[in-house]
């Protein structure tokens, strides 16, 4: 199975070189992408200086942000109320909360867009954010729900039976077991957000434009070397983010290990 080595390589490589590719070329002196002329920052300065494109990237930003807490705090209730009890018809309502992973983008975006008609709900960033939250609840639910279930009830039953009340269980014991997955889940929804654009481009409101919105709205007219830029600037962004994410989770992994 020697193949196996550089097959992963070639895999990787596979994920990866596009988005190298993009950040060469976001120090290229030329407007066209296709042929190297030399390297420039003068892209990165030129971004600082665009209206529209800050514009656009701090909507991205408030939006992500806001649904990242929202969403993580519902779906982590969700999780934990249908781990700590059982109820009528319990599966099947477990699956109504998974099935808009499933659901095309395209339909909850329609379905979001006559929701809000109907309520008279002026579109913008409030529309944009109620819409983001609704799609990434489902991802914080499964990724807590799962650690839940992977937990089991044998510690918390062992805090009770020592003589801790339940709020001290919770947040003694469950809560750091918990806190791997929060943050995964909270990269994971910042992410989806930040990137969203089917959902997004029902329910904007003319003032709301988002980074991908906006950045699809210069598809037709030709994609500025400035967007190479920012999308640098995003992917290591990115990166610095998921490696704070990962220190934090070997923290917490350490902590529920001494705990144990």
């Amino acid at each position: 199975m020697k193949i196996l080595r550089p097959l992963s390589y070639f895999i990787v490589a596979f994920i990866y070189i596009p988005m190298i590719v993009l950040m060469v070329f976001s120090f290229n002196q030329s407007r066209i992408n296709a042929a190297w002329s030399g390297f420039t920052l003068d892209w990165y300065r030129s971004l600082l200086e665009n209206r529209f494109v800050l514009d656009a990237l701090s909507n991205s930003m408030l939006v992500a942000s806001a649904t990242t807490v929202i969403a993580t705090i519902m779906g982590a209730f969700a999780a934990y109320g249908f781990y700590k009890y059982q109820f009528r018809w319990h599966s099947l309502w477990r699956g109504f909360i998974y099935a808009p992973l499933i659901i095309p983008e395209l339909l909850m975006g329609l379905s979001l867009l006559i929701l809000f008609s109907q309520f008279d709900i002026p579109l913008g960033k409030g529309t944009l954010i109620i819409a983001h939250v609704t799609f990434s609840i489902p991802f914080v639910f499964l990724i807590i729900y799962d650690r839940l279930i992977e937990m089991g009830k044998e510690l918390e039953e062992a805090a009770m039976d020592l003589g801790a009340s339940p709020m001290q269980t919770f947040f003694l014991i469950t809560l750091p077991v918990l806190m791997p997955s929060i943050f995964a889940s909270i990269l994971l929804v910042f992410t989806l957000s930040l990137d969203d654009f089917i959902i997004s481009f029902f329910v904007a409101g003319p003032n709301s434009t988002t980074l991908p919105i906006y950045i699809y709205g210069m598809i037709k007219r030709g994609i500025s070397p400035e967007i190479n830029a920012l999308a640098t600037l995003m992917i290591i962004f990115t990166i610095v983010f998921i490696a704070i994410a990962e220190w934090i989770r070997r923290k917490g992994s350490m902590k529920v290990n001494k705990t144990s």
